[in-house]
């Protein structure tokens, strides 16, 4: 018996991984995140599949789930939205398993972010203006903050900010960053990315206030930077035609181009 921990995704159905569907095809059990698990998903699991949704539960009723699915010897699939490496609680839950000594696997999701990044066809670090993506949040009622991981810590380094569970936090936001990125500094809000009520908010931190409106409260992402909607940056060097790289030599002189082409 294994427990599979599976990244679902942020919400479109068809954003889980081919990996994460057979999983949940082959599972007798299913334990998904509710609300954030599309029910589409859960139309992979076999038939007479015990289908349990966890919204309600807390972290021993879910383990009790588990032990119940190891006495019968079936496999569970553990479904949480996006991916697991970040706020996923999967840790907490890992940390049982392995005191019981019941195996797991993790699989990975599409992240929140990069369905946000997508739904604003928007690359998020571009040569010349942002090289980093910092994924962080603000404190809130189901975990607090390291008193080094501040947002005005992060927005000293000019980086790309992905601020989840963050939206009820709005003004705060907006004060934290105002004095490192600026006024002018564009700003999207992504609600629900990639399901099909996705909404998207332009506005830069000076203008962000305004532009909200009462229909977005929760699942909602907010990306801060100066790469956002940006057209005057630097190319890179990746395709310049004077970029000698293992699959594109610059020439047959190149002190590369013997062990390109696969001499010794």
């Amino acid at each position: 018996m294994t427990v599979h921990f599976i990244g679902a995704g942020p919400g479109a159905p068809d954003l889980l991984t081919l990996r994460g569907r057979d999983l949940i095809a082959a599972c007798p059990v299913c334990l998904y995140a509710g609300s954030l698990v599309p029910e589409a998903v859960l139309e992979h699991c076999p038939k007479g599949a015990r289908i349990v949704n966890t919204a309600s539960m807390d972290l021993d009723d879910i383990m009790a789930e588990i032990e119940a699915a190891q006495v019968k010897g079936h496999d569970v699939a553990r479904l949480h939205s996006g991916d697991l490496s970040v706020w996923s609680a999967m840790g907490e839950q890992l940390r049982r398993i392995k005191a019981a000594g019941i195996p797991f696997t993790v699989t990975p999701g599409v992240p929140s972010f990069a369905a946000a990044a997508a739904s604003l066809g928007a690359e998020l670090t571009l040569p010349g203006v942002a090289q980093s993506v910092v994924l962080t949040r603000t404190p809130g009622r189901a975990s607090t903050m390291p008193s080094g991981e501040t947002l005005e810590n992060f927005a000293a380094t000019g980086a790309t900010l992905a601020i989840h569970l963050s939206i009820g936090n709005l003004g705060q936001v907006i004060n934290d960053l105002t004095p490192a990125y600026g006024a002018d500094c564009p700003v999207a809000i992504v609600y629900r990315a990639s399901w099909p009520d996705e909404q998207i908010i332009h506005a830069t931190l000076g203008t962000l206030r305004e532009a909200m409106h009462d229909g977005i409260s929760r699942t909602a992402l907010i990306l801060v930077g100066h790469v956002l909607g940006a057209s005057d940056f630097d190319e890179s060097c990746l395709y310049a035609a004077d970029y000698d790289r293992r699959y594109r030599p610059q020439s047959a002189e190149s002190p590369w181009a013997s062990w390109e082409h696969g001499d010794d």
